[in-house]
């Protein structure tokens, strides 16, 4: 690992990490992207760390962005984790793809239709929920077969 560039400077692929750390649907492209960016000290990465850490809507890319952050010297504090949805309207999302599959559709049907449509749904839970994401939409998928 390189050590910090204290510099005013961008790292030569800036604008590809940029994109990384904003891409919706995938968590793990967006932390490290946050990682990396974090090994500059230039303000317009300190601005999207920022947005990052108070944006994003996978926690451990909030933790990301402010632990680079902090490692670059920046006065910042971690916002309180999100409570509710992470997406809006995700019960209505998940009703919808339910309710394009064919009637007796098993789980994994459900879980790859809405890993297609919606990958960003599919991602943001996914990172969030960790190794209890699949118990998560299993339980979600479940209460909608029962309605």
């Amino acid at each position: 690992m390189k050590n910090l560039n204290e510099k005013n400077e961008l790292p030569e692929n800036y604008e590809e990490l940029k994109k990384h750390a904003t891409r919706a649907s995938n968590w793990r492209e967006r932390l490290d992207a946050v990682e990396e960016l974090g090994q500059w000290k230039n303000q317009k990465i300190i601005d999207l760390l920022k947005r990052t850490m108070n944006n994003d809507a996978v926690f451990k890319v909030q933790e990301g962005a402010y632990r680079q952050l902090k490692k670059i010297g920046e006065e910042v504090q971690l916002p309180p984790r999100k409570k509710g949805d992470l997406i809006k309207g995700v019960a209505k999302i998940l009703v919808r793809i339910k309710k394009s599959l064919p009637e007796g559709h098993s789980y994994e049907e459900f879980k790859e239709k809405l890993k297609k449509m919606r990958l960003d749904v599919y991602d943001t839970y996914e990172g969030d929920k960790g190794p209890d994401f699949d118990k998560w939409l299993e339980s979600m998928w479940a209460a909608e077969t029962k309605r």
